[in-house]
């Protein structure tokens, strides 16, 4: 495997070229008219240019560059149609979100689009290839489904990254969070044996933490640039490469983890678990007051925070909170052998939900809500039993 000092340069150079091409896209971003201005959809409150997905894409190509370069990753690269297939299929799913972002597109587009660059990264070989069921066996995929179960996790987790991204900051630290916990769980992999050697998981997920790392200074609240639509959908085609060709290719269990760590390739819906739990919610509450699934809304968990009392930054901050939280529950027994983590994990967790709900802002929000269900009982009724969606 290559050494940390390998993935470290990788990581360095891939946040610099990031962070140095966001101005140069923010000019772009002005000049082409691609500025989200502000509306009821939306929570910030001054235009802001968008496409900053071009940035992160720069950084990614020139980080595989750089990796294709370097001795280190020479099992990676020698032979193997892995490396082009990604980075072909980052550039198409890259296309069709900024195409969206500049002239919006229908969902099944979009979707049809996203297809489309998850194929390719099947036929170059970035695919799920078996498995594993905790307590139920290992189940090797024929190319049938292998094919459909590896579509399926992309579109599920260029989705889950493309809803989340609601508040300034809010996707990229979230993914910054996870993708360095997946890269250090199949690093501890790949030194215990499990991963074979040439694996390009843990380099896939070491460049998105430098893309995400070069990203955030410039999307934090108030953000000076978002990364819109072609920006998500592409850290969402990353997470999932790097948790098919580790997850889906490990058979045999690992460091003596019990329940569903038994099986890697659910660590990613942990470690993903708010970005996940927010898009099952979206389609569960969509379902109800039929309405489409592409149809924007103003219910997501970010929004929730917002309406509790909890300000732009805090509501950010909570939600990395929590997947800090999980990937900390994963990490601990994945280093440790053990599931002792939990213990102080879950003191944290239910410290954390205390804070959430119980902020004093949060109370005072809770009471002035309150105050205006007493003055008007009919009204507060209708909006919190029948939300009317968002045009």
């Amino acid at each position: 495997m290559p050494s940390i000092a390998a993935y470290g340069v990788v990581l360095a150079v891939v946040t610099l070229t990031t962070g140095a091409g966001i101005p140069i896209v923010r000019r772009v971003a002005v000049r082409l008219g691609a500025v989200v201005r502000p509306d009821d959809r939306r929570v910030h409150a001054r235009p802001t240019p968008t496409l900053g997905g071009l940035a992160m894409l720069v950084g990614f190509l020139v980080g595989m560059a750089v990796a294709w370069r370097m001795q280190a990753f020479t099992s990676i690269f020698d032979g193997n149609t892995e490396p082009l297939g990604l980075a072909i299929a980052a550039v198409i799913i890259l296309v069709v979100g900024t195409i969206d972002d500049l002239r919006e597109v229908s969902a099944p587009a979009k979707v049809s689009g996203i297809v489309v660059a998850a194929s390719v990264l099947v036929f170059s070989g970035i695919s799920m290839l078996l498995l594993r069921i905790p307590f139920g066996g290992t189940f090797i995929l024929d190319p049938n489904w292998s094919y459909l179960i590896s579509v399926v996790w992309v579109l599920g987790m260029t989705n889950a990254i493309n809803l989340i991204d609601g508040l300034d900051g809010l996707a990229g630290g979230i993914v910054a969070i996870a993708a360095a916990t997946f890269f250090l769980y199949a690093t501890q992999l790949g030194d215990a044996g499990v991963l074979q050697e040439g694996n390009i998981g843990p380099l896939i997920a070491i460049i998105t933490l430098g893309m995400c790392l070069g990203f955030l200074p410039w999307n934090v609240h108030p953000a000076r640039i978002f990364m819109g639509d072609g920006g998500a959908l592409l850290l969402g085609l990353l997470m999932a490469a790097s948790t098919m060709v580790v997850g889906g290719r490990t058979a045999q269990p690992f460091s003596g983890t019990t329940w569903f760590l038994f099986a890697p390739v659910f660590i990613p819906l942990v470690i993903l678990g708010v970005p996940i739990l927010d898009t099952a919610w979206a389609i569960v509450r969509r379902a109800r007051t039929r309405t489409g699934l592409a149809t924007a809304d103003k219910d997501h968990l970010h929004h929730r925070l917002m309406r509790l009392g909890h300000g732009h930054r805090r509501s950010v901050f909570i939600l990395w909170a929590w997947t800090a939280l999980l990937s900390g529950f994963v990490l601990s027994s994945a280093y440790t052998g053990r599931v002792d983590g939990i213990v102080p994990i879950g003191i944290a967790a239910l410290a954390l939900a205390l804070y959430t709900l119980f902020h004093p802002r949060a109370r005072q929000a809770r009471r002035a809500e309150s105050d205006e269900s007493d003055d008007e009982p009919g009204d507060a009724m209708v909006t919190l039993e029948e939300p009317t969606p968002n045009p």
